[in-house]
């Protein structure tokens, strides 16, 4: 955008943001859509494997669906390619705490698309994947390095080494925006953000009855709050 923007007179940039910004939204249409393209041999491929009988198994964490960018997604591919082309699917949906991304998000996009799915705690990942019910893990990427390291969130690193110590297929989907080709290592050179004890002391959604509870209520007392044992 400051390349487009800057060499032109002020009174010429707002049309030229908005028509810059169209092709942006374009460009990344047609990544994501690729990306669902070779998200689909992915799967068709396990398929064969496992001879048509039983689901794929996928699983995934946070959101990288399509309310994440500007139309089909990149893990989710606007839900793994159209339901897996006719491909039964079972997507095991990590809940994401503290905001709860994966439960909130992914879980709704998977219902919307009528994707079968079933939400897991965060930690649960790899006691499924010891006992042979995760196909393949496929997440999303905030930020790629030059040499390849993806960063997501801090639990995505223990997924990928559960998946390797259990030889699950891991996979990335990650759009070429994402690489930083001015970082060659992630875990030095990108900070990691370190959020309020707050996310973790007090509990966000609604209660059974459908009662709001934290950012939910306004004005309010800002949730349910978990307190130590003492």
């Amino acid at each position: 955008m400051r390349a487009v923007l800057l060499p032109l007179p002020p009174a010429e940039r707002l049309v030229a943001a908005y028509q810059e910004a169209a092709v942006i939204c374009d460009s990344d249409v047609a990544v994501n859509e690729a990306i669902g393209k070779h998200g689909l041999q992915l799967i068709e491929e396990i398929r064969r494997k496992k001879g048509g009988r039983e689901p794929v198994r996928i699983l995934t964490h946070c959101n990288a669906g399509w309310l994440a960018t500007v139309d089909w997604g990149t893990a989710l591919a606007r839900s793994t390619r159209r339901n897996g082309a006719g491909i039964p699917l079972l997507v095991w949906v990590d809940e994401t705490r503290p905001r709860s991304q994966g439960a909130s998000l992914t879980a709704w996009e998977l219902a919307a698309e009528g994707i079968d799915h079933q939400l897991i705690v965060d930690n649960a990942g790899g006691h499924l994947m010891q006992h042979g019910l995760v196909d393949l893990c496929i997440v999303g990427t905030d930020r790629t390095t030059a040499t390849g390291e993806c960063l997501q969130q801090d639990r995505t690193y223990l997924k990928a080494l559960a998946a390797h110590a259990n030889r699950v297929p891991f996979y990335v989907a990650l759009p070429g925006s994402t690489v930083d080709w001015r970082i060659s290592d992630g875990v030095r050179e990108i900070p990691i953000e370190e959020r309020g004890q707050d996310e973790v002391l007090w509990v966000q959604g609604r209660t059974r009855d459908a009662c709001a509870t934290g950012e939910d209520r306004a004005g309010s007392n800002p949730g349910v709050q978990i307190r130590p044992l003492t």
